[in-house]
């Protein structure tokens, strides 16, 4: 009977460090999905403003060409033909900047810019936890392979691994651009 009911402390110990490990497994692959997300809503945003910048210059190069095929047809002195191509050109230039409302070409241009590096921001992050995730599902089956073979250095290599993925994460979160992956 000397097996039963009796648990090896370094077992406990194993046990302890395959716990801690899940753990931050789970907090690492629940940050990874929220940056996730974040590329993916950024993207979105980015696209639909790149969309809206795309309609503003069509819609700019119909007006211009609707000014000028106007002042060709030798009818611009006219009152109401001189009314439309002032209104027309007013419209173009809003088109191009309207910075009140935010949605000129200029603005919108500048706005799908600003959604992309932050995109780009999100996916470094992203990469450094999904990375950082990986080493410690390895570092969960090291650990676990230690109980099972009794070579302690098994759980010493994932505790390592635990350390190596905490400082990725903290890189991911905190510098996430220092070091491109």
């Amino acid at each position: 009977m000397s097996g039963h009911g009796h648990v090896d402390p370094s077992n406990k110990k194993i046990a302890l460090l395959i716990s801690i490990l899940a753990l931050l497994l789970a907090i690492s692959e629940t940050m990874s999905k929220a940056y996730q997300t974040e590329v993916l809503t950024k993207q979105i945003e980015a696209s639909n403003l790149w969309s809206f910048f795309q309609a503003k210059t069509i819609r700019s190069t119909v007006t211009k060409l609707t000014a000028e095929t106007t002042q060709l047809t030798g009818k611009a002195s006219d009152p109401k033909t001189a009314s439309a191509l002032e209104k027309w050109e007013a419209a173009a230039k809003r088109y191009d900047s309207e910075p009140e409302t935010g949605e000129g070409r200029k603005e919108l241009a500048a706005r799908a810019k600003e959604a992309e590096a932050v995109r780009d921001l999100y996916m470094h992050k992203y990469h450094f936890v999904e990375i950082a995730s990986g080493i410690l599902q390895v570092a969960i089956v090291l650990a676990s392979a230690t109980i099972i073979t009794g070579v302690s250095a098994l759980s010493l290599v994932a505790g390592g691994l635990g350390v190596i993925s905490l400082i990725l994460s903290g890189l991911g979160i905190f510098a996430p651009t220092l070091i491109h992956l």
